[in-house]
């Protein structure tokens, strides 16, 4: 780098020291109630971002600051801003209008109201969370929810960890540790963000054997792989994808069959994990937790805030024996749950226990269940609202399409839905998700056929008035 030329060295001497800028700040009105080292740190970064510009801009790589840029009131007001900016939450709630109902980037299934009231009465103080008060002694969290577990599912044994690959983890290590383990070819998954089922079963140390090919396995493959060294068999639900045409899957039952012969387990990770039938819906390829333990499997896990509809978890059943192995392992603890996540889950649990309180209480399933009619009703109901807000060149119409279960959860299955397609005479469709996306409240939609649908499947009744006055708020 060449030493700065007298244009640069003026344009250095323009900038105030941190300190000083940070002080003036953090003493005016308008910088009233910012912490003081929010407020030094953004002028610190501000400062230092237009020195770089300052030295390098030269080479064309970066714009060059010119002395408007760096009067004091110019500063002052940008690090207000980004001083309020960084004091706002960065986790916030959003308007899903994009149809899926367990959206995994938008934090999947929302919490029923009573799991929300747990959280609240059980976190803003202490609660029993390893007490047991009848006899004033120590216990185990897990007694919370293994009672609700093997009530709705009919397992010997229960407990929950942080989430269902954990869940999984902990199993193989727990039971399959340097040892085999029989997984057919097929099921060997991807879930999101890369991570794969192989890795996990290598992280646990237990040593994969597969067995048939990627789109038909017999029960002969399964035998044909059993040695002195196989731990366990491994059943994995396919929750996030389909093989369909010239396919062959080993049943359940006879896969129970094979392992009982040889003394051989059998796990079944169940991914999204329903504890109710979604047939009477039209919602194939899931089976309940209940129907695996029913039909002999050792164990199952699967996921709390997927089709459960609860919170973050990965719920481990069975057989007490294979249970009790789990949990006595030492990395139970490192992946256990807490008081929020437990009183969260308690309370989704035992709405199961009325399968009515279920299907109405709980938002994931209310929203695979509603009737389409009563979305269209939810859309016109917006459309009337844009209507009152006269926002000038928006164009609206309700149309029907198809909302999805995500999450990894029931891949082909097409909802039917209403939606209400947005046009702009001067904006894109593209520009009007940006935009809308860059509001407060941010709201998510889909675009399709230049046309920004918003599914009002995902949208609740009390969102319908803030998500108008967004669309408002983003044209106007």
């Amino acid at each position: 780098m060449n030493p700065p030329d007298e244009k640069t060295r003026e344009l250095l001497r323009l900038i105030p020291q941190v300190n000083e800028l940070a002080e003036a700040v953090h003493e005016s009105d308008e910088g009233f109630g910012l912490p003081r080292r929010v407020v030094v740190d953004t002028t610190r970064q501000l400062l230092d971002s237009l020195r770089a510009s300052i030295l390098w801009g030269g080479d064309g790589s970066v714009s060059v600051p010119t002395p408007e840029d760096l009067d004091a009131g110019t500063l002052a007001r940008k690090v207000l801003s980004s001083a309020r900016a960084a004091m706002q939450p960065n986790l916030k709630k959003v308007i899903n209008a994009t149809g899926v109902v367990l959206h995994t980037n938008f934090g999947r299934a929302p919490l029923p109201s009573d799991a929300l009231d747990a959280v609240v009465e059980t976190a803003g103080g202490y609660c029993n969370l390893e007490y047991r008060l009848a006899e004033g002694e120590r216990a185990t969290r897990q007694e919370h929810l293994e009672r609700l577990v093997c009530m709705l599912t009919g397992a010997g044994a229960a407990m929950a960890v942080n989430n269902n690959a954990a869940a999984v983890l902990l199993v193989l290590a727990a039971i399959a540790r340097g040892r085999e383990v029989i997984v057919s070819r097929g099921q060997l998954i991807e879930i999101g963000d890369s991570f794969r089922l192989p890795d996990i079963m290598s992280q646990s140390g237990a040593r994969l054997v597969e067995v048939g090919t990627t789109n038909r396995t017999s029960l002969s493959d399964y035998s044909n792989a059993i040695g002195p060294e196989t731990a366990l068999m491994m059943k994995i639900h396919p929750s996030n994808f389909r093989i369909v045409g010239y396919t062959g899957d080993v049943p359940l039952e006879d896969l129970v069959a094979l392992g009982s012969q040889h003394f051989v387990p059998v796990v079944e990770d169940l991914g999204s994990g329903s504890l109710v039938d979604l047939e009477p819906l039209g919602m194939s390829g899931e089976h309940t937790a209940a129907d695996s333990i029913a039909r002999g499997a050792d164990l199952v896990t699967f996921s709390g805030d997927k089709l459960l509809g609860g919170p973050q978890a990965g719920i481990i059943a069975g057989s007490s024996e294979y249970v009790e192995a789990v949990r006595g392992h030492p990395l139970a603890r490192a992946l256990r749950i807490g008081k929020m996540t437990i009183a969260a889950l308690e309370a989704t649990l035992r709405l199961y226990l009325d399968p009515e309180k279920a299907w109405s209480r709980i938002p994931a399933l209310r929203m695979l269940s509603e009737p389409a009619e009563s979305v269209r009703s939810r859309a016109n109901r917006l459309k009337r609202l844009l209507g009152r807000a006269e926002v000038p060149g928006l164009e609206y119409a309700v149309t029907p399409d198809v909302s999805c279960a995500g999450g990894g959860s029931l891949p082909t299955s097409e909802i039917p839905t209403y939606c209400l397609g947005l046009r702009h005479e001067a904006l894109s469709a593209s520009a009007l998700e940006a935009r809308l996306r860059g509001g407060d409240p941010p709201v998510l939609a889909r675009v399709k056929d230049d046309r920004l649908l918003l599914d009002l499947r995902t949208v609740m009744d009390t969102e319908i008035s803030s998500l108008a006055e967004a669309i408002g708020a983003s044209i106007t």
